[in-house]
């Protein structure tokens, strides 16, 4: 069945008139949508466009996509959205955008992208999220020691601070960087940003033009792909397995077109949890300087080691100056403190430092001078050695729990590192995982499906042919674990 003309263009109106045609039951359950190519000549839009919102649709399980099938409407979906109707239309007025012709070209990309906050968890359930820390973790009484001298230092004189950011911060981590990372660097390399994704902004904003080639993991990081999307980049996908980013790729991908910039997350890969040897490293970083291709490091998590030896980082094996290490303070201690620094080649530190003054002057000096005290008394690596213990015990309950309700059919990646898990059910196949998904809340338990951090051009999608769902732990005391566990049990059983 064609799909419905609309009087207003962009992403958002096919997303509510999709939506709308599955409530009513116009596309019943198991009833194909149109392909991308025939829904974007009849719209007038991009098939990416149509792409993000068949994506979306996914992600909110309305949908069910299975790598060269069509993509067809969700069992139960039309009930889902008559139940979330009047909760939407209450809050329409403030999901209206304006006309795409109204819009910079940015904006419409940025408009036609999936992007929503997380909603706070109704009381009662266990929520498997990834990201979100325990408030019971952060060390409080010596953080607010910390910021409590911080601000008694304060100086007469109310000025704005330099963009790189606090002295004493970037003289912390230059110490604490050369000592975990091996990093050696001035501070004059370092910047201090508002966590991780405002650096991956800068580096889209600074070192990409539309149509410019950005080589990204596949499955991967997803809102890495949507800020370089967003400033029109065009997304080259490099497979993943279980060592991380399959760098024998690269050379095949970029035989016919140059990269001009690499996203990359070696120390642990998000989301299957891949560390990347010695060997993959030097290959990447062979082809980034064969390429004259920038290369991105992030350094997420990578302070959660449980079974696996440090390997170097990509910038201290770097000797063509082309790797930005991109770290953040958002999983030891709070996303909330929005801290995350750069570690940037020489050529690139002045120009960056320009481009945060023009953005947004600097980040907040008082937390930054905190953090720093925290890291030169030794209190931030001795939270650090107690939170990699909580980790691995909260990680030992799901992966017990997992083996007591689930046995043999769950596989389990990313076991060796970091705060999640990427947990797969070989008999489920993946059309199946938006169902399990919600049969999961059905029980007050929310895990989230694998399949929206693909990307669809890429073959990897062809390899993911069973259901699939990532699990973080940080967020979760040991009896809440086990019994999430044994709920995700009783909704895969449900499926049967």
């Amino acid at each position: 069945m064609p799909a419905p003309s609309s009087t207003r263009p962009g992403s958002r109106s096919l997303y509510r008139d999709l939506r709308a045609r599955i409530g009513d039951g116009s596309y019943a359950a198991g009833t194909p949508l149109p392909s991308t190519r025939v829904l974007a000549a009849e719209r007038g839009l991009s098939r990416g466009t149509v792409s993000l919102v068949y994506e979306q649709l996914a992600s909110d399980g309305f949908v069910d996509t299975r790598p060269g099938a069509a993509t067809r409407v969700a069992a139960g979906a039309a009930d889902r959205i008559r139940t979330q109707g009047r909760a939407d239309d209450a809050t329409e007025p403030h999901r209206q955008m304006p006309d795409s012709d109204r819009l910079s070209a940015f904006a419409q990309r940025l408009q036609a992208m999936p992007l929503r906050p997380s909603a706070p968890d109704p009381a009662g359930v266990i929520d498997f999220v990834y990201g979100p820390l325990a408030g019971s973790d952060f060390p409080t009484l010596q953080w607010i020691k910390a910021l409590r001298r911080a601000e008694g230092q304060r100086s007469q004189r109310l000025e704005y601070a330099t963009p790189l950011g606090a002295p004493e911060l970037r003289q912390a981590l230059q110490k604490h960087l050369h000592q975990t990372r091996d990093i050696r660097c001035s501070t004059e390399q370092i910047l201090v940003v508002n966590g991780s994704q405002h650096a991956l902004d800068l580096c889209a904003r600074l070192l990409l033009n539309p149509s410019d080639r950005v080589v990204v993991e596949n499955p991967g990081y997803r809102m890495a792909h949507q800020v370089f999307a967003a400033y029109g980049a065009q997304l080259v996908c490099a497979d993943v397995d279980d060592d991380g980013l399959q760098t024998a790729q690269l050379a095949a991908l970029t035989a016919q077109a140059p990269a001009k910039l690499a996203y990359a997350t070696p120390g642990h890969q998000f989301p299957l949890g891949g560390f990347l040897p010695i060997a993959r490293r030097h290959a990447l970083l062979d082809w980034a300087r064969a390429q004259r291709c920038w290369l991105i490091e992030d350094d997420y998590d990578s302070d959660y080691r449980y079974t696996v030896r440090p390997e170097p980082s990509l910038w201290s094996l770097d000797r063509a100056d082309c790797v930005i290490h991109v770290g953040t303070f958002s999983k030891t201690l709070s996303p909330q403190l929005r801290l995350g620094y750069m570690v940037l080649p020489p050529a690139l530190a002045g120009l960056f430092a320009q481009a945060k003054l023009l953005t947004d002057r600097h980040s907040a000096t008082g937390p930054q001078r905190a953090l720093a005290q925290l890291i030169d008394d030794g209190s931030y690596a001795r939270h650090v050695r107690r939170m990699r213990r909580k980790q691995q015990a909260r990680q030992q309950a799901l992966l017990q729990a997992l083996e007591r309700h689930l046995g043999t059919q769950v596989r389990i990646q990313g076991a060796a590192s970091g705060l999640h898990l990427a947990v797969w059910f070989p008999a489920l196949p993946a059309s199946c995982e938006a169902q399990l998904v919600q049969a999961a809340a059905q029980r007050g338990v929310r895990v989230y499906p694998i399949s929206p951090l693909y990307l669809q051009s890429s073959s990897a999608q062809a390899t993911h042919a069973v259901a699939g769902v990532v699990m973080g732990y940080a967020l979760l005391d040991l009896p809440e674990i086990a019994r999430g566990v044994q709920r995700l049990a009783e909704a895969l059983q449900s499926l049967r």
